[in-house]
């Protein structure tokens, strides 16, 4: 009938909400970036004390830090993406916290005002891009060239490498 009352189900209340608790899960990607960071610092520093480099001199210290660095990211990532299945805290200790330690363009930054202070426009230009030219480089042929070991790997276990 059109005046009669309709019994409508009451909806059974939504389940509460999972709490989020980001800094737990957060904590230790932040533990192991520390601690890669801190590795990789150590490392930076090491290599500026094995190969000191004279004031006003070109930072051939920073730059083969810089490209070092990088070709192992591209190494690294390689491996990471395409052969292992790594711990869910391996790519941030390695790649963010060694490797971004251990690379240095804040000190490239300031190598470059260093030069340019030190009346050496020029060779702080070159070193700006010779700096980035070098690193992109190196992280491409670095990635490049560990797909291309991990093929050949790959098809001499499949049994289709030369002998």
């Amino acid at each position: 009938m059109p005046n009669e009352p309709v019994e409508t189900a009451q909806a059974a209340p939504a389940p509460a909400a999972p709490r989020v608790t980001p800094w737990r899960d957060q904590a230790p990607v932040i533990g192991v970036v520390a601690l890669g960071g801190a590795v990789g610092a150590c490392a930076r520093y090491g290599a500026a004390l094995l190969w000191p480099t004279a004031p006003g001199a070109f930072p051939w210290t920073t730059l083969w830090v810089n490209v070092i660095g990088c070709a192992v990211m591209g190494v690294l990532m390689a491996l990471l993406t395409e052969v292992w299945q790594a711990h869910r805290l391996v790519r941030p200790f390695f790649g963010t916290g060694v490797l971004g330690g251990f690379t240095t363009f804040s000190t490239y930054t300031v190598d470059i005002r260093a030069l340019t202070d030190g009346g050496e426009a020029r060779t702080a230009l070159g070193y700006l891009a010779l700096t980035v030219c070098a690193a992109l480089a190196a992280v491409w042929t670095g990635s490049q060239l560990t797909r291309r070991v991990v093929a050949r790997g790959r098809r001499t276990q499949d049994g289709g490498g030369a002998a």
